[in-house]
């Protein structure tokens, strides 16, 4: 019962830092578009971080011993910072306020919070998994809270961004720093 307690907790730290990384990505993208699109943005966005982290939970054992799926991801994040700093950060407060929202807008602000939840969930489901060890009631406990916590701060990282530009740049270092980590952890293996 006191291995459960310290796995629970354990469990729970890792969502509050790791679930947070996908909400900044799906509140900045979501940021750049009305109230009634942004709801739909967060939706699909948390909706596909829901299925990629039940796949990816179910694949865990199999993508521990891939390498150089970090260094990928990081690099895909990489790319994901400067799409959000050409969007999100260098458009004005203006020109994002007449917007005009097209299908081919909207899809690619979907395509790029997708790319972003895969790479942001494996490092979550990883660590949930990790930490979970064999406690599968424990894992899916972790899945949902992160499940959770990532559609709350996604709402209120959209509504801010849209209000204080520099929450913005705030979203991309703390998105770069997951990046160059995830880099650095595959590099070092091969180091």
């Amino acid at each position: 019962m006191n291995d459960q307690i310290i796995i629970f907790s354990q469990i729970v730290f890792i969502d509050l830092v790791l679930a947070g990384d996908n909400a900044i990505i799906i509140g900045m993208v979501a940021s750049q578009f009305p109230a009634e699109q942004r709801r739909k943005i967060i939706f699909w966005g948390i909706g596909g971080a829901v299925i990629l982290r039940i796949i990816l939970t179910l694949l865990t054992a199999y993508l521990l011993q891939i390498k150089g799926l970090r260094l990928i991801g990081g690099l895909a994040l990489l790319y994901i910072c400067y799409k959000l700093y050409k969007d999100v950060i260098n458009n004005s407060v203006s020109k994002k306020d007449n917007l005009k929202i097209n299908d081919s807008s909207f899809i690619k602000a979907i395509s790029t919070v997708l790319i972003a939840d895969f790479t942001m969930s494996l490092d979550n489901v990883l660590g949930v998994a990790g930490a979970a060890k064999d406690h599968y009631g424990l894992l899916i406990f972790g899945l949902v809270l992160s499940i959770i916590l990532m559609a709350t701060a996604a709402t209120l990282i959209s509504g801010w961004i849209k209000k204080y530009k520099w929450i913005g740049w705030l979203g991309i270092i703390a998105i770069l720093a997951v990046a160059i980590d995830l880099i650095y952890s595959d590099i070092k293996i091969f180091i």
